[in-house]
């Protein structure tokens, strides 16, 4: 049975209960001491015994009362940690003040290809490839930067956490190192907290907004390619969402649950991209960190790999990428170990890739690797009927970033958006709408607020230079909206309904300016 004795602390106390149970003859064989409490393991008593033992106990100055545990607080502890250190993935090993290994979990046994309990008693530079790092470990008291390692031939993530004796970390934070935490993480597992905290915003078809049939059919298509585990090719201007849709269609595979990671080809020099791509070994160059670097692929691992203007990356970079779309694998920069991944390539441009085939500025070969599934996406002025819903999208999403009641649009400004032909695309649709919430303090946006923001995004319809006043300049802007949006939807009701307007109203409008057709 197991006991608890409560009692009032002083010099000797802790003696005089456990010589109570010798003289009843109950043997003891564990004892653990936390002021007021001590707690007594004692395989002989029983249950029945427990009044005689409360009488004998309380002839003790002191002592108090007597309660039955389930389990010691240290063995609970333990069981405990020992249940937590299973349960843990990522390798974690606990070491002493001289590097030698006093815990490890699973995870840890399993790569270093040993038991639990062979390795406590190992040192540190057994288990490592770079004997020196147990040195430079004890040398800085345990505190070291996260830096990558090579775990019995794999590369690992090491963190260190310093463990303090408690006298020492009362009277500094920085004080004296009993010894440290050591946990490992797989380059996957650190691609996996990057795409948890760059991709917080959802996956799926959902992002994509907009019910225009251009954006139906893309959606359809490309729930259909996301199944297929090859390599898929977007195209499209610049600003019309392309990386959007690469993690939509992430999202809907059956890599959704692993990383999805990116990169701008056109936003790094060659030599920097390539270490973002394929990684370095530790000395691989001048500035190279320490230990070395895991790349995109190692960390996407099981994931998807998305390149963002792919036709701005270079020759060099061209061959690279041809030779592991082969076979999956590649060597880090200064490193003679072929790694071996399984990741998807999703690749994206703005630019004419055959037009720059043909030119020389970009390999064939990889251009039929790369294409193997396509995706268009529209331009903005192609889809007019998902310009309000996107702005209204927009406008949610800047007023809540601006801590301001939602906004909404009149129809004079919704008239401007939809005749505007937006040569940037989504992404000038979403700087437009962003400076206008940022810029005014009205609940509901006039044409002016966003003619001001953008700078007259819709000049090319109306001539200033020909009007003379404000009313003639509605009225010109008025005409040239309602003459090129009424083939498209040749009766007031339609145009009423496309402009969210009265029927009543456009009705008006038109006999007013003499358009002809049905009214």
């Amino acid at each position: 049975m197991r006991i608890n004795i409560q009692f009032k602390d002083r010099v000797g106390i802790a003696h005089e209960i456990l010589a109570v149970l010798a003289k009843r003859g109950l043997n003891v064989v564990a004892v653990e001491v936390d002021p007021p409490n001590i707690y007594i393991d004692s395989p002989e008593l029983l249950e029945y015994m427990l009044p005689d033992l409360q009488t004998d106990c309380q002839q003790v100055r002191g002592v108090g009362e007597i309660q039955v545990l389930d389990v010691l607080p240290g063995i609970r502890r333990r069981l405990h940690l020992d249940t937590m250190m299973a349960a843990m993935e990522d390798p974690v090993l606990a070491i002493d003040a001289s590097g030698r290994v006093m815990v490890a979990n699973a995870a840890a046994a399993a790569v270093a290809g040993a038991t639990e309990a062979a390795l406590c008693g190992m040192s540190l530079s057994q288990l490592l490839d770079d004997p020196d790092t147990q040195n430079e470990l004890i040398k800085a008291g345990f505190r070291m930067p996260s830096r990558e390692v090579t775990l019995k031939g794999e590369p690992f993530f090491m963190e260190v956490t310093p463990v303090s004796e408690p006298l020492f970390q009362e009277l500094s934070p920085s004080g004296r190192s009993v010894g440290a935490v050591l946990s490992f993480h797989t380059p996957a597992r650190i691609g996996g907290r990057l795409h948890a905290l760059q991709n917080s915003a959802g996956n799926g078809s959902d992002l994509i907004i907009g019910e225009s049939e251009q954006i139906r059919a893309l959606k359809i298509k490309a729930a259909r390619v996301a199944l297929v585990d090859a390599p898929l090719l977007i195209t499209g201007e610049t600003g019309t969402g392309k990386e959007l849709l690469a993690q939509s269609c992430h999202g809907m595979s059956p890599r959704a649950n692993a990383p999805f990671l990116e990169l701008n080809c056109a936003a790094l020099p060659e030599s920097l991209a390539e270490s973002e791509l394929f990684g370095y070994m530790s000395g691989a160059f001048t500035g190279a960190q320490r230990g070395g670097k895991p790349g995109l692929f190692e960390m996407a691992d099981g994931g998807t790999v998305f390149l963002d203007e792919i036709g701005e990356m270079s020759l060099y970079l061209q061959a690279k990428l041809l030779r592991f779309l082969n076979d999956g694998k590649f060597r880090r920069i200064g490193g003679d170990k072929e790694v071996k991944v399984n990741v998807r390539i999703i690749s994206a441009t703005h630019r004419n890739l055959r037009k720059m085939v043909q030119e020389g500025l970009f390999r064939e070969d990889l251009f039929y690797r790369l294409n193997v599934l396509h995706l268009e996406v529209p331009a903005l002025r192609d889809r007019p009927d998902d310009i309000l819903p996107l702005a209204r999208h927009f406008i949610e999403r800047a007023c809540t970033q601006s801590q301001k009641p939602i906004c909404r649009l009149n129809s004079s400004a919704c008239a401007v958006l939809v005749s505007n032909r937006w040569p940037g695309n989504v992404r000038q649709l979403q700087n437009v709408v962003f400076r206008a919430i940022t810029m005014s303090d009205q609940r509901v946006l006039d044409a002016a607020d966003l003619d001001w923001a953008e700078g007259s995004i819709s000049a090319d319809e109306v001539n200033l230079d020909t009007t003379e006043n404000w009313e003639l300049s509605v009225s010109a802007f008025e005409q040239s909206l309602l003459e090129r949006l009424y083939p498209q939807y040749p009766s007031s009701r339609k145009l009423a309904a496309r402009l969210q307007t009265s029927h009543s109203m456009i009705a008006t409008k038109l006999r007013k300016y003499g358009i002809p057709g049905k009214r």
